[in-house]
């Protein structure tokens, strides 16, 4: 199985909440979005532990089971026909987790995400988790 973490997953995982963390272990590759990545680096730049988040994120993307998924034309194209199927059903989400969701289309990845507006993207395979509120 191939899990694509949105934002509040690798939170979750960071802070060791079983659930995702047992999902990690058992996957056989993990995806980091740019998304992803970015939303975290502001979180980041707002908390107190800046330089060792990043540290943090740049040890696990350094693991030979996670990749990196950087924006291509591919992700656009999909981003775009996303984007348009929500607004044609008058039902958008944030515009980071559109992204997020055309990189787990993508990469044929399972998106484990604690926000439920990903069921409203039809085709996309997700789990929803907890949040850590």
């Amino acid at each position: 199985m191939r899990l694509l973490l949105d934002t509040n997953a690798y939170t979750a995982l960071m802070a060791g909440q079983r659930d995702v963390a047992d999902r990690v272990r058992r996957a056989e590759r993990i995806y980091i979005s740019a998304a992803v990545a970015g939303e975290l680096m502001f979180g980041f730049r707002h908390g107190t532990r800046y330089d060792r988040n990043v540290s943090e994120l740049e040890d696990f993307l350094s693991n030979p089971y996670v990749e990196f998924l950087p924006v291509t034309f591919e992700t656009a194209e999909r981003f775009g026909r996303i984007a348009a199927e929500l607004r044609r059903k008058g039902r958008p989400i944030p515009t980071n987790d559109i992204w997020i969701a055309a990189h787990a289309m993508e990469s044929g990845a399972e998106l484990i995400s604690a926000d439920s507006h990903f069921g409203r993207i039809d085709g996309l395979v997700w789990t929803q988790v907890r949040s850590l509120d």
